[in-house]
């Protein structure tokens, strides 16, 4: 064979082989045994499941204070795994305070029986109509999760979660649920210049304006909203003791920490579940308990009137 052709040949097949590590590849199925959880994962065009090898191991029981939050979500929960209608979930509020917990807590109580999740960025929402047609005919019932969800002006993912929730001419299948979590009620920013196209009739009446519409439009699409608020000082408190037991700390100790983790919380400027944890990881690992917490800094003696913060 011709020396010439056989190299046109090599540098012919090493071209192929750079132009299909390139170009967009159909969505394959993992290997659905491997995990409870799975992250949608995107490089060069194409996508692929990654399964989680080590899930969150939160409980429900571990959630203090979200009580009505809770009985909202394991209710959906529930109702979506035995097949029975459903709603996608919107949770949306303070920081800090369980919204990403709650949905994982929900996946542990319900692995055992079908309940799977997939975690999507919002950069990659454009791909959820392929990976809905994935798992489509899969035994499984699946939440698709998508935290810290909001959106820019313009953003592609907006449109395409818009249409899946509820819009498109092909139905959502039965097995697939959104879970997503956000800071925003309203999941695009809200200008003050859009209040320019509301309109005053001569009776009084207000109009909004279509832009406004569009703005609330895609909130409107999720069908159970729950929302979660700020806690308070004895809120707080019942968590920071709730993850010092988780730790393993013991009940007589747990006292000795309430009031540093009340100057932890204002050192933070928050009273949050994510603060609680924050305190209760720290003052764990570092074995500060009885007499011994006047050699830490965690024992500072607090302002008066802490309590009362």
């Amino acid at each position: 064979m011709n020396p010439t052709l056989d190299s046109l040949a090599a540098r012919a097949e090493q071209l192929l082989t750079r132009l299909e590590a390139i170009l967009p590849h159909p969505l394959a199925a993992p290997d659905w045994n491997a995990g409870i959880a799975y992250r949608y994962r995107k490089r060069g065009g194409s996508g692929w499941l990654q399964s989680v090898r080590q899930v969150s191991a939160i409980g429900l029981a571990d959630l203090q204070e979200v009580d009505g939050q809770k009985a909202k979500l394991v209710r959906n929960t529930a109702q979506f795994v035995a097949g029975l209608p459903a709603n996608n979930v919107l949770l949306t509020g303070a920081r800090g305070t369980g919204k990403s917990s709650l949905i994982k807590a929900c996946l542990n109580a319900y692995a055992a029986q079908g309940l799977r999740l997939i975690e999507v960025d919002k950069s990659d929402l454009v791909d959820l109509p392929d990976l809905v047609d994935l798992v489509a005919e899969r035994p499984e019932r699946y939440i698709v999760y998508c935290d810290d969800l909001s959106f820019d002006e313009g953003e592609p993912g907006y449109k395409a979660l818009k249409s899946i929730l509820d819009g498109s001419i092909a139905q959502s299948s039965d097995n697939v649920l959104i879970y997503a979590t956000s800071n925003r009620r309203h999941l695009l920013p809200e200008y003050m210049k859009e209040n320019l196209s509301y309109t005053h009739t001569d009776d009084g009446e207000v109009h909004p304006g279509e832009v406004v519409e569009e703005k609330i439009s895609l909130s409107e699409r999720f069908g159970l909203w729950i929302s979660f608020y700020p806690f308070s000082q004895p809120e707080y408190l019942v968590i920071v003791g709730q993850w010092l037991r988780h730790f393993g700390v013991a009940e007589g100790e747990i006292a000795a920490a309430r009031q540093p983790s009340l100057v932890w919380a204002l050192e933070r400027g928050s009273r949050s579940g994510r603060v609680a944890y924050q305190f209760a990881r720290d003052w764990a690992g570092q074995g500060v308990h009885g007499d011994a917490a006047v050699a830490g800094p965690q024992a500072e003696v607090p302002p008066d009137g802490l309590d009362r913060v």
